[in-house]
C-alpha cells in the first residue's frame, strides 16, 4: 500500500475510535493491525558476533554509530537470547519458533550433508505469506544447500547469499537455486547484500515485506571492502563490524526515504557468540563467560536492538528474557496471520515486551541445548548447569548455580547456598526435556592424568 494512502488510513481510523479504542491506551500497532494495516519487517542476523561488539553494549574501539542510533531510537535488549552457540541450529530456531532439537537440525550442516529443515516446519516466511507478504531472504542461510531445503523453498520470494559459512568449500554465492559466483568474492559480500536489500525494499514499497539480512561476516574468514579496509582501531575485526553498521544504516536510510519508518519493525541481533580461539580475529563476549560452542552465557546471550518508531519507545532498555525463537509467534501477532497448525511453538509474543519497558518475560524457563543435549536452564536471574545422572539416578557431579542479575559472568556458583532453588531449576529441566526431548545434563570429562616431562638430554 503506497505511503500516502497509508497516512490517510491511518487518520481515518484514529479519528473514528477517537475516544473509544485509542482512549483504552492501545499500542500504534494494535490500533494499526485495526485499521488493516499490516507492518514491515526487517531481521537483521549477524554470524559469530560478540556481545560487547556494538557501541552502545559496551565496544571500546569499534565504532557503530548507526547502530548506537537505532538503540537510541528503540529498545536494546540485554538478556536477548538464541537457541543454540553454533550457526544452523540457530537459524533453524529463530526461523522456525522452536528449540533444535524439534526443527531436525541440531548440529552445524556441511557441504557433504543433504539434510535441511524437518519437512513441516514453517518459517516466519511461510507464516507472513499467508497474509500477503513479500519475502527475501539476503546473506548465509546454513538450513541445507540443496532443494527442497533453500530459502525458495521455505517461504521466501528470494535468495541471494552463501548458503553456508564461509569457511566452507565450494563456496558459491546463489541466486535462488543457481550458482552465481565461485568462489565468492568476499570482499565485496557486505556491499552486495546491502545493494540487493535496497532494491528489494525499494521494489515492494507498496505491500508489506519481511526482509531477512544474514550476514556471512563476521564469521571467518574475515574480509571487507576497500572503503573499510584498515580504517578500525578494532583491527580487522572491528573493520567488518563497522561494515555492518554501516549497511543496516543504508537499510534504516531507505525506510526512512520511502516513507516507511513507522511502520517497519527493525530488529539486530546475531547467531551465536564470538569464536574465542579466533583471538583477534574473533569478537568478544564480555562481561560474559565464554563464547560460541559454550552453555555459559557467552554461546548463547547476543546483543540485540529493536526499533519502529512511535511503537517502540525511544533509548528503552529491557532486561527480561527474551528469545530469538519469539520472533515468528511476535511477527504473525503484529500481522495478524495465524500461527503453525499441528504443533506449539517454544516461542512467546513478545510485543509487550517490546512496546512497555516494565512488562514481564512471558518466559517460565530457557533451556540451553548444545546439540541433542539440555546443559541448563534460566528462570528468572538464577541459571543452573546441569550434569547427567550416573547409574544411581544422582547427578554425576553436583549443578552449578549462577544469580546472572548480580553475576553476568558466571564466576561464583551459588548451588550450596540455595540448594531449593537448584532442585527448582533442575526440575524445569526435566520437564523441558520431556516436552521437547534429548538427553539431560552434560557429561562430565574426566581429567587426564598429568604427564611427567622428560628430561632432556645431556648434550
Amino acid at each position: 500500500m503506497p505511503a500516502d494512502r497509508v497516512s490517510v488510513n491511518r487518520r481515518d481510523f484514529l479519528k473514528a475510535v477517537a475516544g473509544g479504542v485509542a482512549a483504552a491506551g492501545l499500542p500504534a500497532w494494535a490500533l494499526a493491525k485495526a485499521a488493516g494495516e499490516r507492518p514491515n519487517f526487517v531481521v537483521i542476523f549477524t554470524d559469530d558476533q560478540g556481545y560487547q561488539d556494538i557501541g552502545c553494549f559496551g565496544a571500546p574501539k569499534i565504532k557503530t554509530p548507526n547502530l548506537d542510533r537505532m538503540a537510541a531510537e528503540g529498545m536494546k535488549f540485554t538478556d536477548f537470547y538464541v537457541a543454540a552457540p553454533v550457526c544452523s541450529p540457530s537459524r533453524a530456531a529463530l526461523l522456525t519458533g522452536c528449540y533444535p532439537i524439534r526443527t531436525g537440525v541440531t548440529r552445524v550442516l556441511f557441504p557433504r550433508d543433504s539434510t535441511g529443515l524437518k519437512p513441516g516446519m514453517k518459517t516466519i516466511a511461510d507464516v507472513l505469506k499467508t497474509r500477503g507478504y513479500a519475502t527475501a531472504c539476503i546473506g548465509k542461510w546454513h538450513l541445507g544447500h540443496k532443494p527442497p531445503h533453500l530459502p525458495t523453498f521455505h517461504g521466501f520470494d528470494s535468495y541471494y547469499g552463501i548458503p553456508y559459512s564461509n569457511d566452507m568449500r565450494p563456496t558459491p554465492l546463489m541466486r535462488n537455486t543457481e550458482t552465481v559466483e565461485e568462489p565468492a568474492n568476499q570482499a565485496t559480500l557486505t556491499q552486495r547484500y546491502t545493494r540487493e536489500a535496497v532494491a528489494f525494499l525499494k521494489a515492494n514499497r507498496d505491500k508489506p515485506f519481511f526482509l531477512y539480512v544474514p550476514h556471512t561476516m563476521p564469521h571467518v574468514p574475515l574480509a571487507v571492502s576497500e572503503a573499510f579496509k584498515g580504517k578500525s582501531a578494532g583491527g580487522l575485526y572491528g573493520d567488518v563490524i563497522e561494515e555492518i553498521d554501516w549497511s543496516t544504516g543504508e537499510i534504516l536510510k531507505t525506510l526512512k526515504d520511502l516513507g516507511l519508518d513507522s511502520q517497519t519493525l527493525v530488529i539486530y541481533t546475531s547467531d551465536n557468540g564470538p569464536w574465542l580461539s579466533k583471538r583477534d580475529k574473533g569478537g568478544c563476549s564480555l562481561p560474559l563467560r565464554d563464547g560460541k560452542f559454550s552453555t555459559y552465557e557467552g554461546g548463547f546471550r547476543e546483543p540485540c536492538i529493536m526499533r519502529w518508531p512511535g511503537t517502540i519507545p525511544p533509548a528503552a532498555v529491557c532486561a527480561e528474557t527474551a528469545l530469538t525463537m519469539d520472533l515468528l509467534p511476535t511477527l504473525a501477532r503484529l500481522a495478524g496471520a495465524d500461527l503453525p497448525a499441528g504443533y506449539k511453538l517454544n516461542g512467546k509474543d513478545i510485543s509487550t515486551l517490546m512496546t512497555n519497558p516494565g512488562a514481564k518475560t512471558p518466559h517460565e524457563a530457557f533451556f540451553y541445548y548444545r546439540g541433542t543435549t539440555l546443559e541448563a536452564v534460566r528462570s528468572g536471574k538464577w541459571k543452573a548447569i546441569l550434569y547427567a545422572k550416573g547409574a544411581d539416578g544422582l547427578p554425576a557431579k553436583p549443578h552449578d548455580l549462577y544469580d546472572l542479575k548480580a553475576d553476568i559472568g558466571e564466576k561464583i556458583n551459588v548451588a550450596a547456598a540455595n540448594p531449593d532453588v537448584v532442585t527448582r531449576l533442575a526440575a524445569l529441566a526435566e520437564a523441558g526435556v520431556q516436552a521437547n526431548g534429548g538427553k539431560f545434563g552434560r557429561g562430565v570429562r574426566k581429567k587426564k592424568p598429568k604427564k611427567t616431562p622428560k628430561k632432556p638430554a645431556a648434550r
